[in-house]
C-alpha cells in the first residue's frame, strides 16, 4: 500500500481520479489485495513490481513515444494538473478511441485484464533479470545448484502452474504482450507472444551462464548488459574461432596431461578440470587488445600456473620443463587480470580491500577483470564450511561490479562470458567478475586423496568426461572439424612438448632473466647486474634546500584561505628555512622535493599521510573557505617537475601495501613510500611483507625500491601505538651474524646488494634526508624500513643543520661521539651503542650525572645490514669500555638478539656486550604513564651506573 500512495503523490491526484474513473485503480488494489491475502510474499505492486511502474514513468518522461501507447495515454492522464484541465475530454475520447481499435471497447474488463497482464509480464521479465543466475545450470558435475541456498525463486515459472503468481494462467502463453524498454529479448521485435518471452528468458539467465548485474546502480551499465545477452543470436560464434577455441583447449589439456607423463611424482597443481581457463584468458586478452591495451599485468594463484605461463604468456616450454631437474635452482594501456580461486576469494579480507580501492582516485586501477576458478572446494574443506554467502564472489557486490557466473565445461559460453568481460571493463573502466564454475580432477594437488574427504563429490569427477573431448565431439558432430584435423593438432602439440622437453636436457642453465616480467630496461646491464657498485653523495645544494623550504612555507596559490594554526607551521618552517635548519618534516619536505626537481615521481600513501598522524607533515593544505579546495606546494617548486602524489588510503594496510609493492615494482625511478598511521599497525600488512618485500628478490627475483614508514617508540602510549616490531624485520634479515665480512672501498654499496632489504632507525632530521635519497641513488633497489619517530617531530634538539645536508654529505650508517668523551677515548668507561630516540634520554641523562667524559654514546642509525666496519673502529677506539647496547623496548623484543651475536662477531668474543633496557615482557609496551616513566628511569640508572656489571658473567 505505502508504494501505490507513494505512486499517487509521484502522479498526483487528478491521475488516480482519472484511474478510478476508469475501475482500473480498484481491480489493481484488488490484485495486490488477493496475493497478499494468499501468502505470497510479494504482494504485485509493491517490492520490484512497484519499481518497475516507476522506472516506466521515468522513462515516460524522457521520451513518451518509448512506452506502449496505454501508458503513455495513462502517465499523461495521471501528470495532469490538479485544475480542471479542459482537453480532459479529448484525452478519455482519444483512450476510447484506443480501446475500441483493439476491440475492446465494448469490454471494459478486458481493457483491464490487458493492463494487468502487461505489468504482470513485465514483472516477470524483472524476476528473472533479478533471479535467473539461482536456477542456471552451472555446475559441471550436476551435483550442487548454483548456490549455497539451493533456493528455487518463487517468481520464476519453473512449471506451468507458476503462472499463477501473475494471475497469468496457461490459456495466456500464446498471448502476444509488448515487450518493456529494460528487456532486449525481443531483438527487432517490439511483441512476443508469453510462451516466447519465458523460453527467451530461460535461454539466457538459467542455462550455462548465471548473471548478476541488477543490483548495479546505473541504468546504462544494465541496459548494456542486458543487451549483451539478452539480444537473440548473439554467442554466435564462426567456424574458425570454434577451431581456435579448440585448438586452444587441446594445448590447455594435452601440457597437463604432458608435464603428468614426465613427471608423475611431483607436485604441479595443475588445470584439470579447468582448462577451459586458457581460452578464457586468451580471450580477455585478445579483445582487450583489439580495445587499445597495450599491456596487461596478470596475478594468480598456484593452480595452473604453469600451464598459463606455457599458452597465455608463452614461455618458453624448455625454461618451464627444466624448472623439474632437481640439480637446479630455481605510459601505456595497461590493464590487470587477476586470477582467483573460490575459497580465497571469499575466505580473504584482501579481496574486499582491494575491491574498495578500486575506484579510489590514487588507487584505481581503471577496471580489473577477476577471473575466479570455482573448484566449489577448498583444499578438503567444503563451501558450506568455508562462507555464508551463496557464491564465494558475493563481496563483488559492494562496489556494483557486475557477475558472470558460467559452467566451466561449456567452452563457447565461457569465452562470451570472457568477451562481454573483457568489453565491460574497457568501456566502463570498472571491475568485472568471471565466475569460472568447475572442478579439481586430482584433488588439492597431484599425490593429494581427495576420496578422504569428497567421496560423492570425486566420484563423479571419476566418471566425468574431460571437457575437450566433449567439445571436439560437438565440433565433429557438427562438421566444423573432422576427427583427423582434432587428431593432428594433437600430434602437432604432443610434438612441440616433446622437442621441447629435449632441448631443456641439453640446457642445464636456468635463465633467471627469462623469469623477470619487467627487467627495468636501461637499469642493469645486459647480466642483469648493476651497472656500478658505487653511490654518490646524497646531499644537494644549498640553493635547492632554500628554494624548497621557501616554497614549504608558502601557499602558492591565490586567494586560499588556510587554517590559522596552519599559518603559524609555516611561519615556522620560513623561519627555520632562514636559519639553515630543518626539523623531520622539512627534511623530509626537501628529500622529496630534491627528487621532483631530478624527474623522479615521489609517492607516499597510507592513512591520513597527506597531513600527518602526528599533524606534522602538512603537504596538502585545504582552503577554510571553499569545500573540497586543496593545494599541494610540492607540486608547484618548478615549472618541469616530476609528480608529487600524496593520498590518503582507505583504512588498509594489506590491501593498500600490496598496491604500493606493485606501483614501486613497475619503475626504479619512482620514490614510492607507505606509512603506517602507526608502527604497529603493519601487522595487518604483515602477509605483504613476509611473502614478497622480505623474499622479494630470492623468491621472485624482482627488485623493488618500496619505503615503509613506520612510527615507533616507546612514550606510555601503550601496546597498539608503541613498537612497530623492529625485531620482526631484523630476525628475517638475511645477514649473518657469526661471518666476520672483508672489508672494501666498495663494503657498504656491496653490503647492501646482497641483503634483502635495509631497516633503519634515524636519531636526526638530515639523516632521514640522506637515507631517502640513497634509495634512489643507489645503482640497485633494496626494501627500505625506516622506523620513524613520534616525539622527536617535535624535539628541541633533534633538528640538524644544512650543513649536514648540502653537496658531499652523505648518510652516516654509524653517528660516533662527537663530545668529550671522543677526545679522551681511553679514559672512557663504558660506550653506550643505541639506536633511535633513546638517544635524546641518554644525553640527557649523562650530562646530569655529570658523564660526559666517562661515558660515550654511539648511535647505531643503519641496523641492518650490521655496519660492522664502522663498528669495529668504534669498538677498537675504546679498548678498556664496557660495552653496552641500552634500548627502550622490551628485552625480548627491538634490537638486542640481533645486535649482541654481531658485537661478539667484532671482537671475537673477547669482550661482552651487554644489555640495558626494559624486561622482557608479552606486550608491545604499557599504557600506564606512570610505568612507563618508572622502567625508563630504572634502565637509565642501570646505564649509567659504572658498577651495574661488575663480577657479573656474560
Amino acid at each position: 500500500m505505502s508504494h501505490l500512495k507513494l505512486f499517487a503523490a509521484t502522479l498526483k491526484w487528478h491521475g488516480i481520479k482519472f484511474l478510478e474513473k476508469q475501475d482500473i485503480a480498484r481491480r489493481v488494489f484488488l490484485h495486490g489485495q488477493r496475493y497478499v491475502s494468499s501468502g505470497i510474499s510479494e504482494p504485485f505492486l509493491s517490492g520490484s513490481n512497484s519499481n518497475y511502474v516507476e522506472e516506466m514513468y521515468y522513462a515516460w518522461l524522457e521520451n513518451p513515444g518509448s512506452v506502449h501507447k496505454s501508458w503513455d495515454l495513462f502517465f499523461r492522464n495521471a501528470n495532469a494538473s490538479q485544475a480542471y484541465d479542459p482537453h480532459l475530454p479529448d484525452q478519455l475520447e482519444r483512450k476510447a478511441s484506443f480501446l475500441q481499435s483493439h476491440g475492446l471497447a465494448q469490454t471494459p474488463g478486458k481493457a483491464e485484464k490487458l493492463v494487468e497482464d502487461h505489468l504482470a509480464v513485465q514483472s516477470l521479465i524483472r524476476a528473472y533479470q533479478i533471479r535467473g543466475h539461482h536456477v542456471a545450470q552451472l555446475d559441471p558435475l550436476g551435483i550442487l545448484d548454483a548456490d549455497l541456498d539451493s533456493f528455487v525463486p518463487s517468481d520464476l515459472i519453473t512449471t506451468i502452474d507458476k503462472l499463477g503468481f501473475y494471475g497469468l494462467h496457461e490459456s495466456d502463453l500464446d498471448k502476444v504482450f509488448q515487450l518493456p524498454t529494460t528487456t532486449f529479448i525481443g531483438g527487432n521485435e517490439n511483441s512476443l507472444s508469453l510462451r516466447e518471452i519465458i523460453k527467451r528468458l530461460e535461454n539466457t539467465y538459467c542455462q550455462h551462464i548465471g548473471l548478476e548485474f541488477m543490483f548495479i546502480n546505473d541504468v546504462e551499465q544494465c541496459q548494456w548488459i542486458r543487451q549483451k545477452f539478452e539480444t537473440p543470436g548473439v554467442m554466435k560464434f564462426t567456424n574458425e574461432e570454434k577451431r581456435t577455441l579448440l585448438a586452444r583447449l587441446v594445448r590447455s589439456m594435452r601440457f597437463e596431461d604432458f608435464l603428468a607423463r614426465k613427471w608423475s611424482s611431483e607436485k604441479r597443481f595443475g588445470l584439470e578440470g579447468c582448462e577451459v581457463m586458457i581460452p578464457a584468458l586468451k580471450t580477455i586478452i585478445d579483445k582487450s587488445s583489439e580495445m587499445g591495451i597495450e599491456y596487461v599485468i596478470m596475478g594468480m594463484p598456484h593452480r595452473g600456473r604453469l600451464n598459463v605461463l606455457a599458452n597465455v604468456i608463452r614461455k618458453e616450454l624448455e625454461q618451464i620443463f627444466c624448472q623439474f631437474d632437481p640439480k637446479l635452482e630455481a605510459a601505456d594501456e595497461v590493464m590487470s587480470i587477476l586470477l582467483h580461486g573460490d575459497a580465497a576469494f571469499a575466505g580473504q579480507g584482501v579481496v574486499y580491500e582491494t575491491f574498495h580501492l578500486s575506484d579510489l582516485p590514487s588507487y584505481t586501477t581503471n577496471g580489473t577483470i577477476h577471473v575466479v576458478v570455482n573448484n566449489q572446494i577448498g583444499f578438503t574443506t567444503d563451501p558450506r564450511m568455508a562462507r555464508s554467502s551463496p557464491y564465494p564472489t558475493d563481496v563483488a557486490r559492494v562496489v556494483n561490479a557486475p557477475i558472470f557466473h558460467v559452467n566451466a565445461d561449456d567452452p563457447e559460453a565461457v569465452m562470451y562470458v570472457c568477451n562481454v568481460a573483457a568489453e565491460w571493463r574497457n568501456t566502463f573502466n570498472k571491475d568485472v567478475v568471471v565466475d569460472l564454475v568447475c572442478y579439481r580432477r586430482r584433488g588439492h594437488n597431484e599425490m593429494d586423496e581427495p576420496m578422504f574427504t569428497q567421496p560423492l563429490m570425486y566420484k563423479q569427477i571419476h566418471k566425468q568426461v574431460p571437457v575437450l573431448k566433449k567439445y571436439a565431439d560437438k565440433l565433429i558432430a557438427d562438421g566444423t572439424v573432422t576427427l583427423q584435423e582434432f587428431e593432428e593438432e594433437i600430434a602437432k602439440y604432443d610434438r612441440i612438448c616433446e622437442e621441447a622437453y629435449t632441448r631443456s636436457k641439453d640446457n642445464k642453465i636456468l635463465h633467471i632473466k627469462h623469469w623477470l616480467d619487467s627487467p627495468w630496461p636501461g637499469f642493469f646491464n645486459v647480466d642483469g647486474e648493476p651497472k656500478s657498485m658505487s653511490c654518490p653523495p646524497t646531499g644537494i645544494s644549498e640553493d635547492l634546500l632554500t628554494h624548497i623550504g621557501n616554497v614549504a612555507s608558502s601557499v602558492p596559490v591565490k586567494d586560499f584561505k588556510i587554517h590559522a594554526g596552519l599559518s603559524r607551521i609555516l611561519r615556522a618552517r620560513l623561519e627555520m628555512t632562514k636559519n639553515r635548519v630543518v626539523d623531520w618534516a622539512l627534511a623530509e619536505y626537501m628529500a622529496f622535493g630534491s627528487f621532483l626537481k631530478e624527474g623522479i615521481h615521489v609517492r607516499l600513501s597510507g592513512q591520513d599521510v597527506e597531513r600527518g598522524t602526528f599533524s606534522h607533515r602538512h603537504h596538502v593544505l585545504h582552503d577554510q573557505e571553499v569545500d573540497k579546495r586543496t593545494c599541494v606546494p610540492m607540486n608547484h617548486l618548478w615549472e618541469q617537475q616530476a609528480p608529487y602524489t600524496v593520498c590518503n588510503s582507505s583504512l588498509s594496510e594489506y590491501g593498500v601495501l600490496g598496491f604500493e609493492l606493485g606501483f614501486a615494482m613497475a619503475s626504479p625511478n619512482a620514490l614510492v613510500c607507505w606509512e603506517a598511521q602507526f608502527g604497529d599497525f603493519h601487522n595487518t600488512a604483515q602477509c605483504i611483507i613476509d611473502q614478497f618485500i622480505s623474499s622479494g628478490q630470492a623468491k621472485w627475483v624482482r627488485h623493488n625500491g618500496i619505503v615503509l614508514l613506520l612510527p615507533h617508540g616507546m612514550e606510555g602510549m601503550g601496546p597498539e601505538h608503541s613498537s612497530a616490531r623492529p625485531e620482526r624485520f631484523l630476525q628475517m634479515s638475511n645477514d649473518d651474524s657469526d661471518a666476520y665480512p672483508e672489508f672494501s672501498e666498495q663494503f657498504e654499496v656491496s653490503q647492501l646488494y646482497e641483503c634483502n632489504w635495509i631497516v633503519v632507525n634515524c636519531s636526526t632530521p638530515a639523516n632521514y634526508f640522506h637515507v631517502l635519497r640513497r634509495q634512489i641513488l643507489l645503482p640497485f633497489r633494496k626494501p627500505l624500513i625506516i622506523l620513524t619517530p613520534k616525539s622527536l617531530l617535535r624535539h628541541p634538539e633533534a633538528k640538524s643543520s644544512f650543513d649536514e645536508m648540502v653537496s658531499g654529505t652523505t648518510f652516516q650508517r654509524v653517528i660516533p661521539e662527537n663530545g668529550l668523551a671522543a677526545h679522551a677515548p681511553h679514559d672512557v668507561k663504558r660506550v653506550i651503542f643505541c639506536t633511535g630516540k633513546v638517544y635524546y634520554d641518554l644525553v640527557k641523562e649523562r650530562k646530569n650525572q655529570d658523564l660526559e667524559k666517562q661515558v660515550a654514546i654511539t648511535r647505531l642509525e643503519q641496523i641492518s645490514p650490521f655496519p660492522f666496519d664502522l663498528l669495529k673502529e668504534e669498538l677498537e677506539k675504546y679498548p678498556g669500555a664496557d660495552l653496552v647496547w641500552c634500548q627502550e623496548e622490551h628485552k625480548n623484543s627491538g634490537y638486542y638478539d640481533y645486535v649482541k651475536p654481531r658485537f661478539r662477531t667484532i671482537v671475537n668474543h673477547t669482550r661482552p656486550i651487554w644489555y640495558v633496557g626494559r624486561e622482557p615482557a608479552a606486550a608491545a609496551a604499557t599504557g600506564n604513564k606512570n610505568t612507563h616513566l618508572v622502567s625508563l628511569r630504572r634502565f637509565l640508572d642501570t646505564a649509567f651506573n659504572l658498577e651495574a656489571f661488575e663480577g657479573k658473567t656474560f
